[in-house]
């Protein structure tokens, strides 16, 4: 499979209605990225994990919305360094605040985890968005084979930073504090175990 160009191919199916609806420019991003995955272009990859130099990957990150160039940049950044040595790209779920909770290690996760909670201290008190912290956050999401957030999501809660109606910083501090999930039949912490956490 072949990556499409910047802007071909954003055009989804409406479930109940033959016109297609265009897709987000955050979702246009996200399909340009899984395409170089999808067709190993491994070395606009490698480009996008140099954010210091500027490439022509950079670049075509950038044109999929020139007003918030800088964090499509970023997030294009940011799903290089979690794919660094990937095979199949993950499109993620939720808020960087929710993926956040999902570092740690058998011990505990989220809140639970010294590491993970400063991190998130961090992230959250900063008033720019910090692309470093994010790059502490997403290289700790893949060493725990954790999903990393949805990167629609990121790109567009990264442009409403510092919109203070947004409150970004808020939300992604609620959901990584949220409570367990508990069933409602027994009022019990559901857990889940993974083979890393069984013991032998």
């Amino acid at each position: 499979m072949i990556a499409d160009a910047p802007g071909t191919a954003n055009k989804i199916a409406v479930a109940d209605s033959t016109e297609p609806r265009e897709l987000a420019r955050s979702e246009q991003l996200t399909q340009w990225l899984i395409g170089l995955m999808h067709s190993r272009d491994y070395g606009k990859l490698a480009e996008l994990r140099r954010p210091s130099i500027s490439q022509n990957a950079h670049i075509e990150a950038g044109w999929f919305d020139p007003k918030r160039r800088e964090v499509f940049e970023q997030v294009a950044f940011l799903f290089a360094v979690y794919h660094r040595g990937a095979v199949e790209p993950s499109k993620g779920y939720g808020s960087l605040g929710a993926a956040t909770r999902r570092i740690g290690t058998s011990l505990g996760h989220g809140p639970d985890d010294a590491g993970a909670s400063r991190l998130m201290d961090r992230i959250v008190a900063s008033r720019r968005p910090p692309l470093r912290h994010l790059q502490h956050a997403i290289t700790r999401l893949r060493s725990c084979d954790a999903p990393p957030p949805s990167w629609p999501r990121l790109a567009d809660d990264l442009a409403r930073w510092t919109d203070r109606q947004a409150r970004i910083r808020y939300h992604w501090a609620v959901d990584f504090h949220a409570p367990p999930k508990t069933t409602a039949r027994n009022n019990k912490t559901t857990t889940t175990t993974t083979p890393k956490d069984t013991l032998t």
